[in-house]
């Protein structure tokens, strides 16, 4: 180990992580030009290679590597946040057609298609511009790149990178929701949730306000993006650079080499078909309120939030025994928490830290939070969501899809999904719950809770 593991969680939460979760963090800690600490957060559950909740930053000009297992397959999946002007009292009694519209315009499952169909010449666009090309588009609002992680768009994609089975694996999946824990979810705002009030206010958040979330990522492309390139640097890692790991998922190479860097822009095309991807949605989901409540989006008040992704490494300024150092931040599964002032936050939120979107399942509700000034010790990193604690075919085991959905709208939650088996996976039992997590993000001092968020409604793949 070159550093030390550090784990941030209660003790009840950190008994229920299963014990492949430190085996993973202590083979990060073996990693070349690695700095501080291996960490995970109070989600941490085992993953490819890091821990999902793991987080790590390599020195970039001391030979520090990039690893596809710390950033995930799912690159840049992550979470936005549309607010509207509407009360639970008027969204309630349309909540199934709502989300049965919501269904209808937003595929979701595996293999789900988009509306949007795009030449591959056009789709290399998309790779390369993110959001930016969904609202020069029309897929969005010039003020939702303002309040997106980059804008909406890594300039240093270069599309040459990406294989042609990674292209054709795309670009017809843009404004496609996925499956498995991904969700866009109707939520309420109930004023005994509200944690943190003066921030709230100032962010547009108010008593039994209905705003919108989702969670989805770069599906079939940021999949293929990184099989592709795990292949390579395993075949590249030993023989070409001496680089020995623990265990092959974390397959590596040095940023600054021709594999590393290729990987570096590569990845950039899949940080932007999420970007894009995410765009799009929103478009869809502010058509959706249209037809359901007859007005415009602007009317209805549907502007963004904020957007910011849990799975990407980032070039940061980050001070190391008290040197500022240009580091390369591996997030898998840990959110972006970046403290008031840092050139990182857009400037509508400098003054308190960036918003901090932690997802939680269908059943319990989410959190939005605020970076804390502690986050300067994890790299300004925080949990992502709740965090599972038991398999997928373990939950499908225990529960009925048929029967959960029953359930969830004998209390008020309409769900709409593909596949029942999918909705088993997701039962609220088969995570941590989600109070616990944000609660040890708060005492950490990393991220502080805003509002909790409760469902009303929820498509799923």
């Amino acid at each position: 180990m070159r550093v030390p593991v550090r784990v941030i969680a209660t003790e009840k939460l950190l008994n229920e992580m299963d014990s492949e979760v430190f085996d993973q963090a202590v083979n990060v800690a073996t990693l070349p030009g690695i700095q501080h600490r291996s960490f995970v957060m109070p989600d941490g559950h085992w993953g490819y290679g890091f821990p999902i909740g793991g987080v790590a930053a390599f020195d970039v000009e001391e030979g520090g590597v990039i690893s596809p297992g710390g950033i995930g397959y799912d690159v840049n999946c992550g979470m936005r946040v549309v607010l509207t002007n509407l009360t639970e009292g008027d969204v309630r009694p349309h909540i199934r057609e709502l989300v049965n519209t919501l269904f209808k315009k937003i595929p979701t499952g595996v293999g789900g298609e988009g509306f949007v169909k795009l030449s591959k010449q056009e789709f290399g666009r998309v790779l390369e511009e993110g959001g930016e090309w969904s609202v020069r588009n029309g897929y969005g609002w010039k003020e939702d790149l303002e309040r997106t992680e980059l804008r909406g768009m890594a300039d240093w994609a270069d599309v040459s990178k990406v294989s042609k089975k990674a292209i054709d694996r795309g670009f017809d999946q843009i404004g496609t929701l996925g499956s498995g824990n991904h969700y866009l979810e109707v939520q309420v705002v109930k004023e005994e949730n509200i944690k943190y009030s003066e921030v709230a206010k100032k962010w547009g958040i108010f008593p039994g306000q209905v705003v919108v979330m989702m969670h989805t990522g770069s599906r079939g492309e940021g999949h293929q993006i990184a099989t592709d390139y795990l292949d390579l640097f395993l075949s590249v890692m030993r023989s070409k650079y001496g680089i020995e790991v623990s265990d092959k998922q974390l397959a590596c190479a040095p940023f600054y080499s021709n594999e590393g860097q290729d990987y570096w822009k590569a990845m950039a095309c899949a940080v932007n078909f999420s970007f894009a991807n995410r765009q799009t949605i929103v478009h869809r989901v502010r058509e959706a309120f249209s037809e359901t409540f007859r007005k415009d989006a602007e009317a209805l008040g549907m502007s963004q939030l904020f957007e910011i992704a849990h799975n990407r490494a980032t070039l940061e300024r980050h001070q190391v025994n008290g040197v500022t150092r240009q580091l390369l931040v591996h997030r898998k599964g840990a959110t972006a928490a970046y403290y008031a002032g840092r050139e990182e936050v857009p400037a509508f939120f400098r003054d308190e830290g960036s918003p901090v979107i932690i997802g939680g399942s269908m059943e319990t509700g989410s959190y939005l939070l605020v970076a804390m000034p502690g986050a300067s010790e994890t790299f300004c990193s925080t949990a992502h969501g709740s965090g599972r604690t038991m398999s997928r075919a373990r939950a499908k085991h225990i529960w009925r899809g048929e029967e959960l959905l029953r359930s969830m709208e004998s209390r008020g939650i309409y769900v709409r999904a593909q596949g029942m088996g999918g909705v088993a996976e997701e039962a609220g039992g088969a995570y941590k719950n989600i109070d616990e997590v944000v609660e040890a993000t708060h005492v950490a001092g990393i991220s502080r809770p805003v509002v909790r968020l409760v469902p009303l409604g929820n498509i799923k793949g």
